[in-house]
């Protein structure tokens, strides 16, 4: 019985041992997803974007609210922009890893 127990724990340990580097690169290979800004919320960290499908988080296109990864990308976003940007789930919230103007 003790057997899955260790090899959890072993699992756990080797998840936290992943370094900010390869989370970094992680970050960098998640799909990029055509959206708009429509609401910057600087003091609560948040960005709400109507946004097209989110393929790795399976979710279809709706427009809805954001935390930023980073609070600093908040200040490069204006309502009514049009972006690109990388989406995923970070401590079970749908978080906004990167993000840049549409060309």
């Amino acid at each position: 019985m003790k057997r899955p127990t260790t090899s959890l724990l072993a699992a756990a340990l080797a998840l936290m041992s992943l370094s900010p580097l390869a989370i970094a690169e992680d970050a960098n290979s998640l799909p990029m997803i055509n959206g708009e800004v429509k609401k910057v919320d600087e003091s609560a960290g948040k960005m709400t974007i109507k946004h097209d499908a989110i393929t790795n988080l399976d979710m279809g296109a709706m427009t809805m609210v954001f935390k930023a990864s980073d609070p600093a990308m908040l200040k490069d976003v204006k309502p009514g922009e049009k972006i690109k940007f990388s989406a995923d789930k970070v401590n079970g919230q749908i978080t906004v890893m990167k993000v840049e103007k549409a060309k």
